[in-house]
């Protein structure tokens, strides 16, 4: 049998887990691909947010940061493939499609 101590410790635990939980699904935001552009254009997002950016348009696509030390570029996305990022640094992010350089959009990390 469980002693008090030993109950409280796994009801401590699954609090914090749950917690993390919380956190993870809190630190995750989208851009999607369509016509031709990012919608939406500008993201704003906390520092550690995860930004997944999804092509929904029927040609490739590819996004492109050239900010010196963190600078990114996806590989060519197909339909409906994605591109994930952890942004853990404050700042603006501007990027585009090396495809279609008109193609141009905006992530803020506060």
């Amino acid at each position: 049998m469980l002693q008090r101590r030993q109950i409280a410790g796994l009801a401590a635990s699954a609090a914090v887990a749950l917690l993390r939980l919380r956190a993870a699904a809190a630190a995750t935001a989208g851009v999607y691909i369509e016509n031709f552009a990012f919608v939406p254009q500008r993201l704003v997002v906390p520092v550690g947010t995860t930004v997944r950016l999804t092509n929904h348009d029927d040609i490739p696509h590819t996004i492109v940061y050239a900010g010196g030390a963190d600078s990114f570029r996806s590989p060519v996305l197909d339909s409906d493939e994605s591109f994930t990022r952890m942004f853990d640094t404050a700042g603006t992010f501007a990027y585009f499609c090396s495809l279609h350089p008109h193609m141009r959009g905006e992530i803020e990390v506060q």
